[in-house]
């Protein structure tokens, strides 16, 4: 289970500069009839050159605000929905479809209801607190993907690892500020390439505007049909999983040997790089196969003059952006994988090694997490009456059945609680100690959110530390 923002993290979400909040939802048509870019009634059309087709259909203020075509009450508030149901077929970034019959595209309004509102943010900054990580404001989060935009217009789309992107949202791992990122990226027409949730933090992604005909795969291709005004932050259809190109070495690049090369070579190859395995390739794009310490070694047994060629065995091959889950038992059987990245070259290999690796680290914290959880679940039923409890986490809305359903988030309600914390009679500052629950609490959502990134070890630090207090004074 996942814990709900707490009354802190809304309060440090950026204020609304407009009755409608644009920081952390997709824009809607909505958003532009409440701006005054567009009115009941406007008429709209879907250009297809190719085809030789052209759609028409309105804007209408029914429902919050939404597209209608000819000869249909439906209301739709998705364009790209939209645009699908006047072709009859296909998929489409709607934003890029729909335009006046005077030229404007609805991306065209969206980046200036955004160019307004980020000017608005701006005269409405809150003070940051001193601990506060520096983060960027929204008006410069809006230069930003603004410039990032008119780069990518140009056909010369701006290149940044991931970390870097990250940074633009004041965060340094993925997790629960992906569907911000995601969101922003798309009321500015960007996508990235490859998707930054699908590689490693020092990756490079590229970001590229969107197409009026899209893949049904694509990141604009997520519906934007929500509830006119409610956050996107839980519009996930599901959890992603980390894939292959989250582990480091998958995008790292990799080392081959042509076909032609001797045997001597590869091994000499191996010896001065530590390598276990080493692709053998012809040409850029095709893998021959490869060849392992272990093949080479029974090839030399059957034959002492034996060659590449007699030493080769199958080199399986995955794509960057494949589940990680399904290749785990193709790795226990084969020991490597092949990494083929978003143009299908090479990019990089994969062993049982760099998996252990990369997710070995996260068992430290899973377990940590697990026992504070146990922790803090004891001390609370130990201490406090149920009812005490319910009313305390009824403050924020929730209602456990049992001590077994409290979330952690209920625990930082309980503690947080003035009668509780006096009743605990601990010498200790409760506003501090409550903040770095908070903090922790944010820590495990990331990890219960398949964050691929590695946790930082301040946090497991700090995990260990509240861990250590539980024991001093409760056992």
């Amino acid at each position: 289970m996942t814990d709900q923002p707490s009354d802190a993290d809304r309060q440090d979400q950026d204020p609304a500069p407009h009755p409608y909040l644009l920081d952390g939802r997709r824009v809607t048509i909505g958003d532009l009839l409440k701006a005054g870019l567009l009115t009941d009634g406007t008429p709209l059309v879907f250009r297809r050159k190719k085809k030789k087709e052209i759609h028409r259909a309105e804007v209408t203020t029914a429902d919050g605000g939404g597209i209608r075509l000819p000869a249909s009450d439906k209301v739709f508030r998705s364009p790209s929905r939209a645009a699908k149901v006047a072709v009859g077929y296909g998929s489409f970034d709607g934003w890029f479809a729909w335009q006046l019959p005077d030229g404007p595209l609805l991306d065209d309004l969206r980046q200036e209801l955004l160019a307004r509102v980020a000017e608005e943010a701006s005269s409405a900054v809150k003070p940051v607190q001193e601990d506060a990580v520096p983060s960027p404001t929204a008006t410069q989060r809006h230069e930003l993907l603004q410039r990032a935009r008119q780069a990518a217009d140009e056909q010369r789309p701006q290149s940044l690892s991931v970390r870097e992107l990250l940074g633009w949202w004041g965060a340094s791992s993925r997790g629960l500020i992906r569907d911000q990122i995601e969101t922003d990226l798309g009321n500015h027409g960007l996508i990235t390439s490859p998707n930054f949730e699908q590689v490693g933090l020092d990756a490079v992604v590229e970001l590229k505007t969107a197409t009026p005909e899209v893949d049904g795969g694509g990141q604009e291709a997520a519906a934007d049909d929500s509830t006119p005004g409610a956050p996107n932050y839980a519009a996930r259809a599901r959890e992603p999983g980390p894939t292959v190109g989250t582990i480091a070495s998958a995008m790292g690049g990799v080392t081959t040997i042509a076909k032609g090369e001797d045997l001597d070579a590869a091994v000499t190859t191996m010896l001065l790089n530590d390598f276990s395995q080493l692709p053998v390739m012809s040409g850029k794009r095709h893998v021959v196969g490869a060849v392992t310490w272990k093949s080479i070694a029974q090839a030399r047994h059957r034959d002492p003059g034996c060659t590449l060629a007699d030493a080769l065995v199958e080199a399986r091959e995955v794509r960057y952006d494949h589940d990680l889950i399904d290749v785990l038992l193709v790795l226990a059987s084969s020991d490597f994988v092949l990494v083929r990245g978003p143009h299908n070259d090479v990019v990089g290999i994969v062993t049982v090694s760099d998996v252990a690796l990369a997710y070995g680290s996260l068992a430290s914290p899973f377990l940590l997490v697990g026992e504070l959880d146990q922790r803090l679940r004891t001390l609370i039923s130990d201490q406090f009456g149920f009812s005490q409890v319910a009313e305390a986490c009824g403050r924020n809305g929730r209602q456990p059945a049992s001590y077994d359903a409290l979330t952690f988030g209920d625990y930082v309600s309980v503690l947080r609680n003035e009668q509780c914390w006096q009743q605990l009679r601990w010498p200790l500052d409760q506003k501090m100690f409550v903040k770095r629950l908070d903090e922790i609490r944010k820590v495990r959502n990331d990890l219960m959110h398949f964050n691929p990134d590695p946790i930082p070890p301040l946090a497991v630090d700090q995990i260990r530390a509240v861990i250590d207090i539980l024991r001093n004074y409760c056992d």
